[in-house]
């Protein structure tokens, strides 16, 4: 009998159809791995406090899901290709796919200068604005400041205020909230952690100032009153919402909503300082496409960037693929030291290469004038302009190419070479037949990125010519500009950046990028029918 039964054990270890062991896991990783849980969530749980105290439902909705959903993942040991796969989607949608959304959904806007918030924030801000002192209405003794690392003129301005009974505020366009951690001297707010306080000249400089208000709960405001003091009094408009106009009790002057903004119904008078933001549909992409001092320069710009990003792939390949050759030759020695200072140029932050070649097209004082004997002014003529940006990319862009085309030299079969010289084939109907049909199905993809790259390359053109020259008053688009650089000029140039007609051109450039790229990729595809 405990034959039988040890026989019968031994057949259900050994059946197929036996219930696999489950390993046991160490209770010390069981631990780490509960703790960096724990530690992800309460991390999740933090920011989707500060989310909803910032007033961001749509944020701690999506912050929730993410720590749920790694719950999930982590929490159990099933989906196990999510484990690794989960942090890489992560940052991919956070990184990649967000701030692509938001672009697009931006240029369906009138976000920019006077336009950045909802349309009660606007309208709160501008009662705020008409706040007049009233007698025996609380006084407040006033320190201006901005946030630590912003600038005094354009960063977003803050009241810190000290009451009468020691208490400490901090005001701003929202509203207002307790201050801690602050020094009081003379009745004022001196040191505030977070806060950089401005004097009397920096304060001045501020045009905003005069009109600021911060908003209070009773629908009051609290406005600066000279340069040390503030007061808290009542405003002098008046919200209808029913009707939808504001009313100015002093005035009585009535103002209707037009354009995103309050503006005087009987049309005299100025509109409202502060305006709001509202969905436009394809307004912007109109503006572009139909306004003269935007679609002259769209196009002027556009074209210039094709020829840009086209010769600069085509002139740092050529000049790659020629030093390529020459230092694949066997015969010629030290080929390692030169492949090692032809990699320089490679190697340098494109910012200093950049200023050294600003230097070196200086009309008077450079050295290439210098040296050729040239008068040349290279950043005062636009075809001059476009020449020194053409010049400096290919001192950039040729070690790439450099590299990439000595790799797929390299990695070229030998045995077809030499069946070509059998064949009597020339060094020049090799390169045009075999070499460079096996070497544009890895370069191919790579020229295909390398356009893209230069059709976005705002890093060189802002260093080396800012966009310029700018031809008569037109200081929008310059002759050198790329489209991007463009769109940058059109969210934070000038008095008054707009970034819904900004972003509108940022959707346009991924667009035309996409629509020239694919025919390439198509093209590189069937290049691949070579190798086979």
């Amino acid at each position: 009998m405990p034959t039988q039964e040890m026989d019968r054990a031994e057949d259900r270890r050994t059946s197929p159809t036996a219930m696999p062991r489950v390993a046991k896991r160490p209770v010390a990783g069981t631990v780490v791995r509960w703790v960096l849980i724990a530690g992800g969530l309460l991390t999740a749980a933090y920011v989707a406090t500060k989310l909803a105290d910032a007033g961001d439902t749509m944020a701690v909705v999506a912050t929730g899901f993410v720590a749920m959903l790694g719950l999930l993942i982590y929490g159990t040991r099933r989906a196990v290709p999510a484990k690794y796969l989960f942090f890489g989607v992560l940052f991919l949608a956070a990184l990649q796919v967000w701030p692509i959304v938001y672009t697009a959904a931006t240029a369906f806007t009138n976000y920019g200068q006077g336009h950045l918030v909802s349309k009660e924030q606007a309208t709160a801000q501008d009662i705020a604005y008409s706040v007049e002192q009233v007698p025996g209405s609380p006084t407040y003794g006033l320190t201006v400041a901005v946030k630590d690392g912003t600038s005094p003129v354009t960063g977003k301005l803050f009241f810190l205020l000290a009451s009468s009974s020691g208490k400490a505020y901090v005001g701003s366009s929202t509203g207002l909230q307790p201050l801690t951690g602050m020094r009081l001297s003379a009745g004022r707010v001196t040191v505030a952690p977070g806060y950089t306080t401005l004097n009397l000249l920096q304060a001045n400089k501020r045009k905003d100032l005069a009109n600021f208000a911060v908003p209070t709960k009773n629908r009051g405001g609290i406005k600066a009153s000279g340069f040390a003091e503030a007061f808290e009094g009542r405003p002098t408009l008046v919200w209808d919402k029913k009707a939808d106009i504001v009313t100015d009790a002093r005035t009585k002057q009535v103002y209707v909503a037009q354009d995103a903004r309050w503006v005087p119904k009987s049309g005299q008078g100025q509109a409202l300082p502060v305006g709001w933001k509202e969905n436009v549909g394809f307004a912007n992409f109109t503006t572009i496409f139909t306004n003269p001092s935007y679609r002259s320069g769209f196009l002027h710009i556009f074209v210039w960037n094709v020829c840009f990003a086209a010769l600069s792939v085509l002139t740092t390949f050529v000049l790659g693929l020629l030093l390529a050759l020459m230092l694949n030759d066997q015969r010629m020695r030290g080929r390692g030291v030169y492949r090692a200072l032809l990699i320089v140029p490679y190697a340098l932050p494109v910012f200093v290469s950049a200023l050294v070649w600003m230097s070196m097209f200086n009309q008077e004082f450079g050295l290439i004038n210098n040296l050729l004997h040239l008068n040349v002014d290279w950043f005062g003529n636009a075809w001059a302009a476009r020449a020194a940006i053409l010049i400096t990319n290919l001192w950039l862009g040729f070690p790439y190419m450099f590299i990439v085309c000595t790799g797929a030299l390299q990695s070229l079969p030998d045995d077809v070479v030499e069946a070509a010289k059998i064949d009597g084939a020339g060094p020049l109907r090799t390169l045009r037949s075999i070499k460079l049909p096996l070497l544009l199905v890895a370069v191919g993809p790579l020229l295909i990125a390398s356009f893209a790259y230069n059709f976005n390359n705002f890093g060189l053109v802002q260093l080396l010519t800012q966009g310029g020259p700018f031809s008569g008053a037109d200081s929008q688009a310059g002759s050198t500009d790329l489209l991007i650089s463009y769109a940058f000029r059109l969210a934070l140039g000038g008095t008054n950046p707009n970034y819904g007609l900004a972003s509108a051109v940022a959707v346009i450039i991924f667009v035309i990028v996409g629509l020239m790229s694919f025919p390439g990729f198509l093209r590189s595809r069937k290049l691949e029918e070579i190798n086979r």
